[in-house]
């Protein structure tokens, strides 16, 4: 675990914590650094390390509502949280989010439902990853199908279902399946893919996922999520696309930096010029994008409990 700082397994990545470059944080938010190399290549990545169970933190997202803004917009946006990171996929020309994204226990957004086969004229129906917390705060990795006509997404807890269909815009009886599912109750969630942890170790469904299937030892800019055996939430930054000074990560990479964080379960999220996590305001990694923080149409949060109001 972070707590320990050990050199971690196969990376031997040295963390450093750093919450002294930031304005004050409560004890059960840590923030951690490494500029240490990655297998002989120049690598950059932060960590924050958040207990779930403190009751005077909430853990929440928020959407663009059909346009995009930087990170910094969304935490002036947002009351100025303590953590602002960057959250699933979404289509840069409509701004139209691609992945789950729930909040305050309402479905805000959904997976993007049927991706058309390039090989002929069927459809892939998705059950993408998502990283939820429950309201007494357990939180949990599933595959997700979602529908609008459902409150809750279908959730699968050991593996993703693979489906196709003619049906464009499909319900859960098209996936045809009789695998368990459950409804999978979350008071926040974002969506993103694929799994990279499962049970403590590496798990990648990048392809089951229809994600990165052809792209998985390309190396990029990262955004992860994951837990801990107790309770911690555990948000990964990679910076990368900066020859010589920070290369980035392959999802192998990713993957295997989580597992040595101690992460139970993890998923990958949006990455590339995307990839962004303030600290009360402040960039951690910088932004691969030359013009600094891509506009984006959905942010996990961090924030200070606000008392409910007396009516």
């Amino acid at each position: 675990m972070l707590g320990l700082l050990p050199a971690f397994g196969f990376t031997q990545l040295k963390w450093v914590k750093a919450n002294n470059e930031f304005d004050s944080l409560p004890p059960s938010i840590r923030i951690f650094k490494t500029s240490d190399s990655l297998n002989g290549r120049p690598f950059k990545a932060w960590c924050a390390e958040v207990k779930l169970k403190d009751k005077r933190l909430d853990f929440s997202t928020q959407t663009g509502d059909g346009n995009c803004y930087t990170p910094a917009q969304f935490f002036n946006n947002e009351g100025k949280p303590y953590i602002v990171v960057n959250g699933g996929y979404f289509s840069p020309q409509t701004h139209q989010n691609l992945s789950l994204i729930i909040r305050e226990g309402k479905i805000v957004a959904y997976n993007v439902p049927a991706l058309k086969s390039l090989f002929s004229d069927s459809f892939y129906y998705a059950t993408r990853s998502a990283f939820g917390i429950s309201k007494n705060r357990q939180a949990d990795v599933a595959w997700v199908f979602t529908d609008t006509a459902t409150r809750w997404p279908y959730g699968f807890q050991t593996h993703p279902i693979i489906a196709k269909g003619s049906n464009p815009d499909p319900t859960f009886a098209d996936l045809h399946t009789i695998e368990h599912w459950n409804w999978w109750k979350m008071h926040t969630a974002v969506g993103g893919g694929p799994v990279l942890v499962q049970e403590g170790a590496v798990l990648i469904t990048n392809k089951e996922e229809q994600l990165y299937a052809f792209e998985r030892n390309d190396r990029h800019p990262r955004t992860a999520m994951g837990y801990t055996r107790n309770n911690r939430l555990i948000i990964l930054v990679i910076q990368g696309r900066a020859p010589g000074i920070a290369e980035g990560a392959t999802l192998d990479e990713e993957a295997r930096i989580l597992v040595d964080l101690g992460c139970v379960e993890a998923i990958n999220l949006d990455g590339g010029g995307s990839s962004c996590m303030l600290v009360n305001g402040k960039e951690t990694i910088q932004p691969a994008d030359k013009e600094g923080q891509r506009p984006v149409a959905s942010v996990f949060i961090v924030k200070k409990k606000q008392p409910r109001s007396k009516k």
